[in-house]
């Protein structure tokens, strides 16, 4: 089997017309980038409402089986995909049968609306990568709560509510389980007990 060759890129867009080179191991690209690398994965170009439609705007980077343009692509080659979504919802709930009035499933209801992209897996530069995120403006509820400090507005609270959850400390490393005990003659070995 041959193994792709993804290319090293900052961007998924520079993935596809200006990469670094490509590589099929962390090794050989951090080698190419000069720096480490991640392996992700990244859209490029607008979304499509048609297969068809995506297959014309990228011709030679997927599989194309429609008669008039076949395009097979090398394995070596197969680092874009192309990918159907639901836009800005999930997907529908799954049915569950009903025999009703001899009938076991009910009517489905109406597929949803899906669009289509393309998405470039590649390895991108330590450098490329995005920012950091921005702190928080304000404490943490619970931190909020412990300081006794006077009553917050209700703009603050709804603020404090929405932020994302960060440790006060850094977590400990796990202690020995339930079932195992330590070594009399060498503390540093955990076994288990019977």
């Amino acid at each position: 089997m041959t193994a792709i060759l993804y290319p090293v890129a900052t961007s998924p867009e520079r993935a596809l017309d200006a990469s670094l080179g490509a590589a099929v191991r962390e090794s050989e690209a951090r080698r190419l980038a000069g720096e480490p690398v991640a392996f992700v994965t990244g859209q490029v170009g607008p979304d499509f409402e048609s297969r068809e439609a995506a297959l014309d705007a990228y011709p030679g980077w997927v599989d194309d089986e429609r008669p008039v343009t076949r395009v097979q692509i090398l394995p070596e080659h197969r680092f874009c995909q192309l990918v159907e979504a639901i836009p800005g919802r999930r997907p529908p709930p799954t049915i569950s049968p009903v025999n009703r009035d001899g009938r076991r499933w009910p009517t489905p209801p109406h597929p949803p609306r899906t669009i289509w992209r393309l998405m470039v897996t590649y390895w991108r530069p330590a450098s490329a990568a995005p920012g950091p995120v921005a702190e928080p403006v304000h404490p943490q509820a619970r931190k909020a709560r412990r300081s006794k400090a006077a009553e917050a507005a209700p703009e603050t609270l709804n603020a404090m509510a929405h932020q994302p959850l960060r440790a006060i400390k850094p977590q400990q490393p796990l202690d020995i389980g339930l079932f195992e005990v330590r070594l009399p003659e060498n503390p540093n070995l955990v076994m288990p007990d019977e």
